[in-house]
């Protein structure tokens, strides 16, 4: 592997310092040893990391994206890793959720406050990524389950439809489309698009493209970035992209959410994805809050 657990540990470290004996002083091993770890993991990643100077040490800017990345990768690695000792010991272990929409406001919201209040003493944890990632993650048991949008027809365990949400578009608050009530498929034809390569992104592009043809006239720009800072894009005026009306609750003065009609309010519906073979006691409490807070949606379905 290009980067070990520990290199990635030690290269947070030191980029909270300007001096890499101040960071080796933290981490408490040698200078020249924490040195020799971060030139070999830029020469095993083949890019500058760190700019050294008479004065100190900084990031570059691939540095910085770096160490984005791995303090991402080391959370969630924290997460996994406890959960297993937990099952390891036989004790109870704690819910861990793969989320692929927002928490601004709505459903999902309502939900996870709901149990923490009937659960105080199970902690919740949640992971974003790809859909595909999150599906090999849920197969591997690394989550619990996974919320995202209906449409994972690879997955053959189980799952509960759950509610639907509107179909918005969020523009830049100065874009011609904004006096408009509500907006249709044709209005976004030559629109320069956002799309997230996270989930629903893909879903949102699919009916765009489904609705206005390859010939629409539309740019889209993929990105693979958290809502806030999609929506970031979007208030930057760099082009406009669709949302569920639970990001509608994020509050940026530079955003306009507007609804997307057809014949009527365009929805999206969303889903809960499980194992059946999954024994961790903190999941059938969340299902069953799902199953009685959403009882007029379709009953959960499994495997023959």
């Amino acid at each position: 592997m290009p980067a070990e657990f520990r290199d990635m540990r030690w290269a947070i470290v030191a980029s909270r310092h300007r001096s890499i004996r101040q960071a080796a002083e933290t981490l408490r091993v040698r200078e020249s040893t924490l040195s020799r770890r971060l030139r070999d993991l830029e020469y095993r990643l083949g890019v500058e990391l760190f700019e050294r100077t008479a004065s100190g040490t900084r990031l570059t800017a691939v540095g910085d994206e770096f160490i984005a990345v791995a303090k991402h990768i080391l959370a969630e690695a924290d997460v996994a890793f406890a959960r297993i000792k937990a099952c390891g010991r036989g004790e109870s272990a704690d819910l861990i959720i793969g989320i692929c929409m927002a928490l601004s406001v709505g459903n999902l919201r309502a939900t996870l406050a709901e149990y923490g209040r009937q659960h105080d003493g199970v902690e919740v944890h949640s992971i974003d990524g790809s859909r595909t990632r999150l599906l090999a993650d849920l197969t591997s048991g690394s989550i619990d389950v996974f919320l995202t949008a209906e449409g994972n027809s690879a997955w053959d365990g189980a799952l509960l439809p759950l509610w639907s949400e509107r179909v918005m578009v969020a523009l830049p608050a100065d874009h011609f489309l904004c006096p408009s009530p509500i907006i249709r498929w044709s209005d976004l034809a030559r629109a320069r698009i956002l799309v997230n390569r996270r989930d629903p992104g893909p879903d949102y592009e699919a009916m765009l493209r489904a609705r206005l043809g390859d010939r629409c006239g539309c740019t889209f720009i993929g990105h693979e970035v958290c809502l806030d800072r999609l929506l970031g894009f979007v208030a930057a005026g760099l082009g406009l992209t669709l949302v569920s009306e639970s990001a509608a609750g994020a509050n940026d003065s530079g955003i306009v959410f507007r609804e997307l009609h057809d014949d009527g309010p365009v929805r999206i519906r969303f889903s809960a994805y499980w194992k059946e073979t999954n024994r961790n006691p903190a999941l059938r409490p969340f299902l069953d809050l799902l199953r009685a807070r959403y009882s007029d949606t379709a009953p959960s379905m499994s495997p023959d």
